[in-house]
């Protein structure tokens, strides 16, 4: 079964024109009572929506493009036992047949707010657009949650350097 957070992903990444800079950033503490976690995002950063049936939240760094994209997304596991390396595999498979060509960077074990999963760095390409993307799956006791920065290749570094301190920021609920 494909896991919609990975299928939203991909479908989110080439066509979206999301690639402005994330530059130096104060961050917000954020919480949503329908979320199961609370996080500081970036101040004065606005939230999108992609209509896409995911829970979570995304929000970019500028109203039009190009603007840098977080997204903080999560499903129910439904007692289903998430394949972390599966969830991997359809995000690739997505962008492919989107018309993406994806190659990875590089791929950890990695914990965030305690809960357990795997964060990967890609660059994804296709057509004139080309993103840096770093994903992080974690296998939470309720749910499948799906974290990513994207931005241009040039800008990056910066913001995935923010996107870390947004992670550290992260307070899953009990």
């Amino acid at each position: 079964m494909k896991s919609p957070l990975s299928l939203a992903l991909a479908a989110t990444l080439l066509g979206s024109g999301l690639t402005a800079p994330a530059g130096a950033q104060t961050l917000a503490p954020f919480t949503d009572p329908k979320l199961p976690f609370t996080v500081s995002l970036p101040r004065g950063w606005l939230g999108a929506n992609f209509n896409d049936g995911t829970g979570g939240v995304s929000v970019v760094s500028a109203k039009t493009p190009p603007a840098t994209l977080i997204r903080l997304l999560y499903v129910s596991k439904d007692g289903r036992a998430p394949e972390l390396k599966q969830e991997f595999r359809n995000f690739e498979a997505g962008v492919t047949q989107t018309g993406g060509k994806v190659k990875l960077f590089r791929g950890r074990n990695v914990t965030y707010g305690g809960v357990k999963g795997v964060e990967r760095e890609y660059l994804i390409t296709g057509g004139q657009t080309a993103v840096r993307v770093r994903i992080w799956f974690g296998n939470g006791a309720k749910n499948l949650y799906s974290f990513q920065v994207t931005d241009t290749p040039e800008r990056y570094a910066k913001s995935s350097a923010l996107f870390s301190q947004v992670l550290a920021s992260l307070r899953f609920r009990t």
